[in-house]
C-alpha cells in the first residue's frame, strides 16, 4: 500500500505540473496577444496622429494656396475675363512645413468661371428646359417643360444639389450619367418608373472608367455676378429710372449722345422694359405726345398753289410759310412734306425727334395717315448695338446670371435665346483667334493674353453669324467678364495624391472679396 500510495502521490504531482506547464502557456499566450494588440493599437494611434498631422498641415498648405490666389485675383485689373489670362492656368506652389524643418508642402489651385454656367436662380422656363435637354431629358418631353416649371418656381436656391428636392429630378440628370470605359457603347434609353424621365446613355468611343454624361452639378450655378458698371469701369444707367438729363448722358459707339432732350422725356413716358430688346421698338413720338399733337397733323397739301406758282410776296405775305414752316393756314402740319423745323414747331417735338421723322419718311416712304407717325422708332440698330453696355434694366451695384461669353463653353452659349451651335462655335472661334491689335488687350496688364477676347458685348454684332435678331435676343443674357470664382485648393503629398481640399466661391464685385460658399476636406 505505501509502494502505491508513493506511485500515485507522484502521477498527482506531475499531473499538477502539467496543469501548470498547460497555465503558464496559456497566460503566456494571452500576454502576447495582449501585447500584440497594444502595440497595435499604439502604432494605429501612431498613425492615425501621423494622418491627422499629414491632414492638418496639408490643409494648411491647400489653405495658403486659396489665399494666394485671392491675392492674385485681386490684382486681375483686366475689363473682362477670358480663357486667354494666366488665372484659367492651374496654380502650383510650395508652402514651408511648419512642423518639420526645411520640408515644403505642395498644393495646386484650380479656378472655374460661375458665369460659364447657367444660374438657376435667374434662368427662365426656356433656358431651363433647353439645360434638361443637355443634361439628357428628352426636350420634346411635355415631362422635361414641366420639370423646368417646377424648377422656375422653386427658386431661389441655396445650391445647385438643392434642386434634388424638386418633385420630378433624376440622380442621372442632377450628377450625370457614368460611361461604361472600355468599348463602344450605342445610345440607349432607359426610362424612370417614378418620374417617367428617359436619361439617354450617349455613345463615346473613346469613353473611359471616369467619363460621364454631365449633369446639372457640372453645369449650372447660382453664384454667378458681374458688376453694374460699363466697360470703362463707369456705373450702367437704369434706362427704367433715370431721369431724362441722365439719360442724356448715354453715349454710343463714336462717343456721341445718343437721346436728346426730347427723345429723353419721350422714352421715360413708355418705359417699364423688361428686356433690351424692348428698345428696338420704342416709338420716337410716344402716345402721350401724339395725342397732344394729332389735331395739327395732316397728310393732305390743302394748300393750292405749288411751290413754282409761289411768288416771292406771297412768301413775305404768308408767315407760316416762313423758315422752313410748311403749315396751312389752320396751323396743321403735313407729315409728309415738312421739314426738320416745322416739326420742331409742333409741342414735345425737338430736333432729335424731328429728324428721326423725317429720316423715317425718307427712307421708308410717304405716311398714309397720321397714326404711322408711331411708327417711327426712337432707335436705330446701330444705336441699340451701341449702348447695350452701357445700360442696365435694374437698380443695384451688382447683376446676377449673365454668362460669360469669354469662358462658356459652346454648348452652354447654344442654350440660350437666339443661339444654336453654329452661332455658339463662332463665338469661340472668335475668342480663341490670333487678336488684331494686342496693344489694346496688353494696356491692361502686363500678362500675356491668348486670343482674341471679347472686350464689350457690342463686339458680337461683329460676327457674320450673329445678326441682329439673334444680338436682340441674347444681349439680355451674356457679359464679357465675370466677378464670381470657384476656387478649388488641394494639398498633394510627394506623390501627387490629395490629402486637403479646400473649395470656396468668391465675390469681387465690390471692394474686397468676400467669400461666398466654403467647403474643406
Amino acid at each position: 500500500m505505501t509502494q502505491l500510495a508513493k506511485c500515485a502521490f507522484q502521477t498527482f504531482r506531475k499531473e499538477q505540473h502539467g496543469l501548470s506547464l498547460v497555465s503558464t502557456l496559456w497566460i503566456l499566450t494571452i500576454l502576447s496577444i495582449l501585447a500584440t494588440q497594444l502595440l497595435y493599437s499604439i502604432h494605429i494611434e501612431q498613425r492615425t496622429q501621423r494622418n491627422f498631422l499629414d491632414r492638418a498641415k496639408f490643409h494648411y498648405a491647400a489653405r495658403a494656396g486659396f489665399e494666394w490666389t485671392l491675392a492674385r485675383m485681386r490684382g486681375d485689373q483686366t475689363p473682362f475675363d477670358s480663357l486667354g489670362e494666366s488665372w484659367t492656368e492651374p496654380i502650383e506652389g510650395q508652402v514651408e512645413d511648419g512642423i518639420q524643418v526645411g520640408n515644403f508642402l505642395n498644393y495646386r489651385v484650380t479656378i472655374t468661371d460661375e458665369a460659364s454656367k447657367v444660374n438657376v436662380n435667374t434662368a427662365d422656363v426656356g433656358l431651363i428646359s433647353n439645360l434638361l435637354a443637355q443634361v439628357g431629358a428628352s426636350p420634346d418631353d411635355a415631362l422635361t417643360q414641366e420639370l423646368a416649371n417646377k424648377i422656375v418656381e422653386g427658386k431661389p436656391y441655396r445650391t445647385v444639389r438643392d434642386l434634388a428636392r424638386v418633385e420630378g429630378m433624376t440622380s442621372e440628370l442632377l450628377y450625370g450619367v457614368q460611361q461604361t470605359g472600355g468599348f463602344t457603347q450605342t445610345s440607349t434609353t432607359t426610362t424612370s418608373a417614378t418620374t417617367g424621365f428617359s436619361t439617354a446613355n450617349f455613345s463615346n468611343p473613346q469613353a473611359t472608367a471616369t467619363d460621364r454624361q454631365p449633369g446639372l452639378v457640372d453645369l449650372a450655378t447660382i453664384y454667378s455676378i458681374d458688376a453694374s458698371t460699363d466697360p470703362n469701369g463707369q456705373p450702367l444707367v437704369n434706362i427704367n429710372t433715370a431721369d431724362a438729363e441722365a439719360l442724356t448722358q448715354i453715349n454710343g459707339q463714336q462717343n456721341q449722345p445718343v437721346f436728346t432732350q426730347g427723345e429723353a422725356e419721350s422714352l421715360i413716358q413708355q418705359r417699364e422694359f423688361d428686356k433690351f430688346a424692348a428698345l428696338i421698338d420704342v416709338q420716337a413720338v410716344s402716345d402721350e405726345i401724339f395725342n397732344n399733337i394729332q389735331d395739327r397733323l395732316t397728310t393732305e397739301d390743302t394748300n393750292e398753289e405749288t411751290e413754282e406758282e409761289k411768288t416771292e410776296e406771297e412768301e413775305t405775305n404768308n408767315p407760316q410759310q416762313q423758315n422752313g414752316q410748311q403749315q396751312d393756314e389752320n396751323g396743321q402740319v403735313n407729315i409728309n412734306t415738312a421739314d426738320v423745323e416745322t416739326f420742331e414747331s409742333l409741342p414735345d417735338i425737338d430736333q432729335g425727334i424731328a429728324q428721326r421723322i423725317v429720316n423715317h419718311r425718307d427712307t421708308q416712304g410717304f405716311f398714309q395717315n397720321i397714326d404711322a407717325i408711331k411708327d417711327v422708332k426712337m432707335l436705330t440698330q446701330q444705336e441699340f448695338i451701341g449702348i447695350v453696355d452701357k445700360i442696365t434694366l435694374k437698380d443695384g451695384d451688382t447683376r446676377n446670371g449673365l454668362i460669360n461669353i469669354n469662358t462658356a463653353p459652346s454648348e452652354i452659349l447654344a442654350l440660350l435665346p437666339g443661339m444654336d451651335p453654329q452661332k455658339a462655335e463662332a463665338i469661340v472661334a472668335r475668342r480663341e483667334s490670333d487678336a488684331p491689335d494686342t496693344s489694346q488687350l496688353q494696356s491692361f496688364t502686363e500678362e500675356v493674353i491668348k486670343g482674341n477676347p471679347f472686350t464689350s458685348i457690342s463686339q458680337l454684332s461683329e460676327l457674320a453669324e450673329i445678326d441682329f435678331a439673334t444680338f436682340r435676343e441674347v444681349v439680355d443674357w451674356v457679359t464679357h467678364r465675370s466677378h464670381g470664382y470657384r476656387i478649388e485648393a488641394n494639398g498633394v503629398d510627394m506623390a501627387d495624391k490629395v490629402i486637403s481640399t479646400c473649395i470656396g466661391i468668391i465675390d469681387r464685385t465690390g471692394n474686397e472679396i468676400r467669400v461666398q460658399y466654403w467647403r474643406q476636406d
